[in-house]
């Protein structure tokens, strides 16, 4: 089914599958409670709308209650996510839009842009292997890595790391880009931990020659590169 067709039969639908396959490739199992959690919208409002995707067949649900995406399902997620991250591209490259607000405006447009701007977008970026905020294109040779990437809060004070990417579920947490753009917290930056607490991670830039607290909520969904010894 063509993507365009399916939002104008089912306008949340691409919410639904690419969300899904977002917790799927973080989280392994995506369960209605989970889902509920990340569209910030009731399970009943969920489980009514899995059943219209099961119907459509883009999805299946065991006994167990996990959700699996078909393989017509998958693949209109991958198209769903590779326009979300193009659209992001564009606001920020070419229309110079602000880089913590590109998400919210990329998820009014990722269900309705057509294949040939999707394929022109991705000619113009070169084939671009992640979004801004430093999630994978699905099926990029930077998947991997950037997915099974550590976690801020994970890391021991003393090191020094380089930012990578801001989870899909971090982008979703309020205050969280808007945080990072503020400090200039963008993929590629490099800093160094000074102390982990209860409720921060204190980070030192030696291009600001400063020390900054980054809330712990916030430090959870900050992959970073380890430098090597």
């Amino acid at each position: 089914m063509e993507l365009t067709r399916l939002s104008s039969r089912f306008p949340a639908a691409s919410m639904y599958l690419s969300q899904i396959l977002l917790i799927e490739r973080d989280y392994g199992t995506v369960s209605n409670t989970r889902l509920s959690k990340r569209l910030k919208v009731s399970k009943p409002a969920v489980t009514q709308s899995v059943k219209r995707l099961i119907k459509l067949e883009l999805l299946s649900q065991d006994p167990y209650g996990t959700i699996k995406l078909t393989p017509e399902g998958r693949s209109i997620a991958e198209q769903v996510i590779i326009r979300h991250y193009l659209i992001e591209h564009l606001l920020i490259e070419k229309l110079g839009y602000p880089w913590d607000k590109t998400d919210e405006e990329a998820l009014l447009l990722q269900g309705v842009m057509s294949r040939h701007l999707t394929e022109h977008l991705n000619e113009t970026f070169d084939h671009p292997d992640r979004c801004p905020h430093g999630n994978p294109f699905p099926g990029s040779p930077a998947e991997h890595e950037l997915l099974c990437a550590p976690r801020l809060d994970t890391m021991k004070p003393g090191s020094t790391v380089t930012l990578i990417r801001i989870t899909e579920e971090g982008e979703d947490l309020e205050g969280l880009l808007k945080f990072c753009n503020t400090h200039n917290l963008r993929p590629g930056r490099t800093f160094t931990i000074e102390d982990l607490s209860e409720t921060a991670a204190a980070v030192s830039c030696s291009d600001t020659q400063s020390t900054l607290e980054i809330p712990l909520i916030y430090a959870q969904h900050l992959c970073i590169s380890p430098e090597k010894q």
